[in-house]
């Protein structure tokens, strides 16, 4: 698997046809996966005062990204990131 790094743009595509550009913000490992964040595109091209919506995505071992499922998994990523990011 290629190493995701901080402020690559990664396109995603949905199950509807839809694809969305990403800035990758950050990544991290915690216990056997590792998580990357990132925000939409244009929302952190516009680099404003407002807060932008930041996403977590768990990369597996075959390299595709998935959503966070749990919601104490997303507790967990998230304060890891907040110690992280600050």
């Amino acid at each position: 698997m290629e190493k995701i790094e901080v402020g690559q743009i990664l396109s995603l595509s949905y199950e509807e046809g839809d694809e969305q550009d990403y800035e990758v913000l950050g990544s991290i490992k915690i216990e056997e996966y590792e998580y990357i964040a990132v925000g939409l595109l244009e929302d952190v091209e516009k680099e404003s005062e407002e807060e932008m919506d930041i996403y977590f995505l768990r990369i597996e071992e075959d390299g595709e990204f998935y959503d966070i499922e749990t919601e104490e998994e997303f507790e967990k990523v998230s304060a890891a990131f907040e110690e992280v990011l600050r």
